[in-house]
């Protein structure tokens, strides 16, 4: 299934995306795709609803696509977690995932425009995983029945506050806007293999961002269970796997967004979404 959002930020109506594009309204079984969904076995609810009925209200295709869930109590990137990315970013592979947290406010839909606050805003196409049960202290093996599906993030990163403010990466993360999530959810079934996705991002065209998650240093699974051993994972809980190669931080020179830049991005089987930068202080 493709889990959607739809309606104005802050009301939106839990939704299927279906293979035809139609957009079902799941109200009639779903209040919203929050932690007490994923905890109460709500995507199955969801299936058997959607597969038994042969009439299903559609919501208003122009409405507003807001991300596919709903706020969730954390959402936990992974640093440096491509090979290439670790290479131009001039450091080493780590030896184990690096783990910072995005304040979980920063969320918008997939079509929202980001604002950027200083002169170093940096973009980050991401897979990200979200959470389908409470996990913790779980092992590489059993990771993948703790999956609920997959999204496409964009990990907007303002470079100044992240790196010349004191080492809190959070900071430099956590604005408004600075995670897109969308434009839909696919659940675990859609998405065989995670760990061999190819995944892309360009700005006003060019692209910058061309890889596939191969190039993990720590999948998927690996991911799942590090973190799971600091930190219970909750339902509805997202983790951000980390970016590829060709952020602007990386490139020569270096390049971040300017107010009018257009970033599309998309990844196998998760679609694509577009955002475009807005100055904070037009």
């Amino acid at each position: 299934m493709k889990l959607i959002r739809i309606g104005p930020s802050g009301q939106e109506k839990p939704g299927l995306l279906v293979d035809d594009g139609r957009r079902i309204d799941a109200t009639p079984v779903v209040d919203d795709y929050d932690e007490q969904f994923f905890d109460q076995g709500g995507l199955a609810r969801l299936r058997a609803w959607f597969n038994g009925s042969t009439s299903h209200q559609e919501l208003d295709p122009d409405l507003r696509m807001g991300p596919p869930i709903a706020r969730p109590s954390k959402i936990v990137c992974v640093g440096l977690n491509y090979a290439l990315h670790a290479k131009e970013s001039g450091m080493n592979p780590p030896t184990e995932p690096v783990l910072f947290f995005k304040a979980s406010s920063a969320i918008c839909g997939p079509y929202d425009d980001v604002i950027i606050p200083d002169d170093k805003t940096d973009w980050e196409v991401e897979l990200a995983v979200v959470i389908g049960k409470r996990a913790s202290y779980i092992t590489v093996e059993q990771a993948p029945d703790y999956v609920a599906g997959y999204v496409i993030h964009n990990d907007y990163s303002e470079r100044i506050s992240q790196l010349e403010r004191g080492g809190q990466w959070v900071k430099g993360k956590s604005f408004d806007t600075f995670a897109p999530l969308g434009p839909f959810l696919a659940t675990a079934d859609e998405i065989p293999d995670p760990n061999s996705l190819k995944l892309w991002l360009s700005v006003n065209g060019t692209m910058l961002q061309d890889s596939t998650t191969a190039d993990f240093i720590f999948n998927v699974w690996e991911v799942i269970s590090y973190t799971s051993q600091f930190m219970t994972l909750l339902p509805g809980d997202v983790i951000s796997t980390g970016t590829p190669a060709g952020v602007g931080l990386g490139l020569k020179p270096q390049r971040f967004l300017q107010p009018g830049d257009i970033v599309e991005l998309g990844i196998d089987g998760l679609g694509t979404a577009r955002q475009v930068a807005r100055s904070l202080n037009p």
